[in-house]
């Protein structure tokens, strides 16, 4: 079983000892492979265990009496499966001497070629074995009497041919001439002696108009009593119902006159489908070198609320997989795994909610206390932001306030008594969590601003800060224009600054002063000391120890190149001491 199984699995309650047995008892649940949005076709692609139902459905067909034909219904909601279980039985009737016949009307469109099209394309195929052509060309024929002079878009070109056409023409003429009823008795006669059935299977009927639903049924009510054919119509019953209901008609009425059986695909047990999403995703990304932060604590409840209530069918399974691999990998590692699987199950299966994420993105991460003097009066047009992605939701709605807590918590004041304050920025970054703006941003527009950028510089340049030498060889490889925006960035790791570096860093900082330009962006913005100044008194104060404080600052001013620099320090720490016990870090001029 992958990574992301046995984290899930202290979800005990939801994947248990079921999951495990089902795994054990068919080894094939945890070996899915990733592919597209096709049906399978072979047994051994079956992970899910439906093999065998379908094997009985076989021999239930085979059981039944057609001498006047008959008509088998497998129903089910679209992606469902129905395919793919009409694929694992077709293997157990190609061992018994039937013909298999396939007729997809989606192809088609319109009441005339789509009745061209049904006679035509049964005749085509059944022409292929030397022991149907007779019947290939009796329902060839046959078809053409229910047909107009227009019946043949290619009418044209075979005028042109002459005297084989006319031929062609007559033939049709005069098989109208001795009537349906003569043509469907040789069809009959012909059928009664063959000694194997034909299969006919209608696929995707669900996906037609609602006319054409309703052609195709009075197709098949036209052939349904031909000897040993038997016809397999897969659809969604309900879609189906409603289209074949008219005045007076009921559809469901409609639907047992022409079905003699009619199964159900059952659906698939939560345990097992929970399985399935979760050996998908481990197969989607495990060969993806940075995929990005794992967060096992919050995955558990990520997947129980958020990712398993939407993906409802193997369909969806396949859907999701390939969405996230591509995702995943393009991201670079640089969003939070866990998050980012949240948001793709969001962007597949509720688009309308994913559509708002970006013009909702100051409602999804904007603190309590983001700015001085914040007023809850400014929550407002944030507030009905949040309500309207909650609204476009409808019935999910409750999977969406899921998502809202479990993804951007400083939103979470909007739908319950919950705050969060600036103060957890720093940790949302340093995770990849979307619950920063930045990595949010990140997410929806694969794009990493200068913010963003300036961050990542910082991660690597924090490795170096308890080394004066290497640390001054980083900052000053950068273009100079975006080292004060690094150092700046250096704040997300003020909780994590080590005693060591203090000393260190401090001096490189200080030295490093006079060399950076001054790029405010505008009149609001701090100018280059402010910034610099900021970061040496954040990594002073972690020292805490007065004594220690004092040890410190002597060392740093004695490496100081600058006197404006010295003076910026002594200002920082406040009235400075000689005498230990006195020392004082209550500065006079207030960077924090």
């Amino acid at each position: 079983m992958g990574l992301l199984s046995k984290l899930f699995n202290r979800k005990s309650e939801i994947v248990n000892s079921t999951t495990e047995t089902a795994a054990q008892a068919n080894p094939k649940l945890n070996s899915i492979k990733i592919t597209g949005d096709n049906p399978i076709a072979l047994p051994e692609e079956d992970t899910i265990g439906r093999n065998s139902f379908a094997q009985s459905f076989s021999k239930q067909i085979l059981s039944l009496d057609t001498s006047k034909g008959s008509v088998v219904g497998v129903l089910g909601a679209w992606g469902s499966g129905k395919t793919s279980f009409i694929n694992l039985a077709r293997n157990e009737l190609n061992q018994d001497n039937i013909t298999t016949l396939d007729f997809n009307p989606w192809m088609f469109s319109g009441t005339e070629q789509l009745m061209q099209s049904f006679f035509s394309e049964l005749s085509a195929q059944l022409r292929l074995w030397p022991d149907l052509n007779d019947i290939g060309e009796a329902i060839g024929t046959y078809g053409d009497l229910f047909t107009g002079m227009g019946w043949l878009p290619i009418i044209g070109p075979w005028i042109e041919r002459g005297h084989k056409a006319t031929e062609v023409i007559s033939k049709v003429l005069q098989g109208r001439k001795e009537g349906v009823g003569a043509h469907r008795k040789k069809i009959e006669d012909v059928l009664t002696k063959l000694d194997k059935r034909i299969i006919v299977v209608i696929d995707d009927i669900d996906r037609l108009s609602t006319a054409e639903i309703r052609d195709i049924f009075k197709l098949v009510r036209l052939t349904a009593n031909f000897p040993n054919i038997i016809y397999i119509v897969a659809f969604d019953r309900i879609r189906v119902e409603n289209a074949l209901n008219e005045e007076g008609i009921n559809g469901r009425d409609y639907l047992e006159k022409i079905l003699q059986v009619a199964i159900d695909i059952p659906p698939i047990p939560y345990q097992i489908l929970s399985t399935q999403i979760l050996t998908a995703v481990d197969n989607a990304i495990q060969d993806i070198e940075k995929a990005g932060p794992f967060d096992k604590q919050i995955w558990p409840d990520i997947f129980v609320e958020i990712i398993r209530p939407l993906i409802r069918t193997m369909r969806d399974v396949r859907r999701y997989a390939v969405n996230i691999r591509g995702t995943v990998a393009s991201l670079g590692g640089e969003v939070a795994l866990t998050d980012v699987l949240a948001l793709e199950t969001i962007r597949i299966f509720m688009p309308d909610v994913f559509q708002l994420l970006h013009s909702s993105i100051d409602a999804l991460t904007t603190t309590d206390d983001h700015i001085l003097g914040y007023s809850r009066n400014a929550d407002n047009p944030l507030k009905a932001k949040i309500e309207k992605l909650i609204e476009v939701s409808g019935d999910n709605s409750n999977i969406v306030k899921d998502m809202i807590c479990r993804l951007f918590p400083a939103a979470r004041r909007h739908i319950e008594n919950n705050s969060y304050g600036a103060e957890w920025k720093k940790e949302w970054l340093r995770e990849r969590r979307v619950a920063h703006e930045d990595i949010l941003r990140l997410y929806l527009e694969h794009y990493a601003g200068d913010h963003f950028k300036a961050f990542l510089h910082a991660e690597k340049a924090q490795l170096f800060m308890d080394n004066r030498e290497l640390f001054d060889y980083y900052l000053r490889s950068l273009d100079a224009s975006e080292i004060t925006d690094v150092i700046t960035a250096l704040e997300a790791y003020e909780d994590q600054y080590k005693s060591e570096s203090v000393e260190p860093a401090s001096i490189v900082l200080l030295n490093l002063l006079h060399t950076l330009p001054d790029n405010r962006v505008n009149m609001f913005d701090y100018d280059v000391r402010i910034k610099v100044e900021r970061v040496v008194y954040r990594l002073i104060r972690s020292l805490k120890e007065p004594n220690l404080i004092e040890s410190v600052v002597k060392s740093i001013l004695t490496e100081i190149t600058t006197l404006s620099a010295k003076f910026d320090l002594i200002s920082m720490v406040g009235p400075y001491r000689r005498t230990r016990s006195q020392v004082n870090f209550c500065g006079s001029r207030k960077t924090a």
